[in-house]
């Protein structure tokens, strides 16, 4: 075979940085497990001032999902992991979709075939029969073919696959920077396909090529891939190329909703992905700081500390915080980080925002949403935290009186319907409905009545919404109301106290 290809492409690698890569299938929404990964893989190489690479792994042509690569792109800018080299930018090792580098593979398979760590196999194996781990190795006939005999049938158009030979004797060792050195004995080891039938490389043999050729330093993975590494390690070494470090995350764990027992994260088992978590109401830099720590913990004196920046975390970032346990995936934990990150936003992010959710909620003309955003604002874990808290501004519930009841404020049936009546013509006659004037006038009226503020404003708020919890007092609520729509609820209350 003329290596002058070969060549033309070694001398392409880019070297002397770290480099990293998130390689993902084009297969639907981004899961959890998948964002850790892409997550640690950007932070690797931002903590080092290296390059990040986005490569599309599209080789699995009957998963494909049509839009899926623009939900990759989106995501991955959303949560603020941008990128250096990838389809859309560009860069000196392209092209970065793996079906525009189809050709390339199958170079590479036959010059594993001419060097003799790989054999062309003519067997008819289903897929399921490859993935299920039955098919015998060492009683594959086309292993023991002769190189004249295995030509021929490839001239005369037979289809076949390209198979990886593995040592049948001895062990393979590979190093992670997770778990250590691993050694594995080369007869557990099958003859995994390199390139199928249609020309196009499995994921196992693509990731090896793709890798090596855009001088990729560091790859990360779940754990669940470590059982491919010892393969990867006799590919490298069949090519006499150098093995990148290698990061295995141990699994995200989530408690199962139908049965409570704690298995591993599954898109297919309609755990969230990053979309559903948005559509939930969660902010993407609660999520990524979240999933940055499942499986990773920070060092020395930021060993006890939560919330990170972006900035934060990549000056933070070492392979050393990687954990080799599980990590288990906590919605109340999730929801704790997103009530923070909702609480600190400025009043003009949280309304920007809470906006559409807002408008959803209430349709009342005379409300002002500017005005009632700050009062969900403390109030929220997510954004759909925002709807059954402003239920009540639309149409005022069904509700029992037994809501005028309140010990602290020291009101019941009898003295809060005293309350409405002494406050009903107070309010009538107030010439300007803002909330100064609606505060002033309800506490000179408790004062004058020689009362706590409480005995009048607790059985205003709750003629106001029918709720025992709402966002903001009755000041508030009678300035979001407005004059006539807080009378007639007023009015309302009174008939059901009577």
């Amino acid at each position: 075979m003329d290596m002058a290809w070969s060549q033309e492409m070694e001398e392409r690698i880019p070297h002397g940085k770290v480099r990293t890569r998130f390689a993902p299938s084009p297969t639907g929404y981004m899961h959890v497990g998948n964002l850790r990964t892409a997550l640690y893989t950007w932070l690797i190489a931002r903590h080092a001032g290296g390059t990040f690479i986005l490569r599309i792994e599209d080789t699995d042509q009957g998963r494909l999902v049509e839009g899926a690569t623009e939900i990759i792109y989106k995501t991955l800018r959303e949560c603020g992991l941008d990128w250096d080299e990838g389809p859309d930018v560009g860069g000196p090792v392209g092209p970065y979709i793996q079906t525009q580098r189809r050709d390339l593979y199958k170079k590479y398979a036959q010059l594993l075939v001419e060097k003799g760590h790989a054999y062309y196999c003519f067997c008819e194996k289903a897929e399921s029969e490859e993935d299920s781990g039955e098919f015998d190795r060492p009683d594959d006939p086309c292993r023991v073919l002769s190189p004249e005999e295995a030509q021929a049938r490839v001239a005369a158009g037979e289809p076949y696959v390209i198979r990886q030979r593995i040592p049948k004797e001895g062990t393979t060792t590979f190093h992670d920077a997770v778990f250590g050195d691993i050694t594995v004995e080369n007869k557990t080891l099958d003859d995994q396909v390199l390139l199928k039938r249609d020309g196009l490389p499995t994921y196992n043999f693509a990731n090896v090529i793709d890798d090596h050729l855009m001088g990729i330093t560091h790859v990360v993975r779940g754990a669940e891939y470590l059982s491919s590494a010892p393969k990867y390690n006799l590919l490298y070494q069949a090519f006499g190329w150098e093995i990148p470090t290698y990061i295995h995350c141990a699994s995200v764990m989530i408690a199962d909703p139908a049965t409570g027992t704690v298995r591993k994260m599954s898109k297919r088992l309609g755990d969230p992905s990053y979309e559903d978590l948005k559509a939930k109401g969660y902010l993407p830099q609660a999520v990524v700081n979240y999933v940055s720590l499942l499986g990773w913990a920070p060092h020395g004196e930021l060993s006890e500390q939560e919330f990170f920046s972006m900035d934060e975390l990549v000056r933070a970032f070492e392979l050393e915080g990687i954990s080799k346990s599980p990590s288990a995936f906590d919605m109340d934990k999730l929801n704790y980080f997103n009530a923070h990150y909702l609480r600190s936003l400025s009043p003009e992010d949280f309304y920007a925002l809470a906006e559409p959710y807002l408008k959803e909620a209430v349709r009342a003309p005379q409300v002002d949403l500017k005005l009632l955003a700050p009062l969900v604002q403390p109030r929220c874990d997510t954004l759909l935290d925002i709807a059954p808290q402003v239920d009540f501004l639309d149409e005022l519930p069904e509700y029992s009186t037994e809501l005028y009841c309140h010990k602290k404020m020291k009101t019941d049936e009898a003295n809060s319907l005293e309350a409405l009546e002494m406050t009903l013509p107070v309010l009538e006659s107030l010439t300007s409905w803002d909330h100064d004037s609606i505060y002033n006038a309800l506490v000179d009226l408790a004062a004058a009545k020689e009362l706590k503020n409480g005995r009048i404003m607790w059985p205003v708020r709750t003629a106001l919404s029918g709720k025992a919890v709402t966002p903001g007092g009755a000041v508030e609520l009678c300035q979001l109301l407005g004059r006539e729509e807080s009378l007639a609820r007023m009015r309302r209350g009174m008939e059901k106290l009577r």
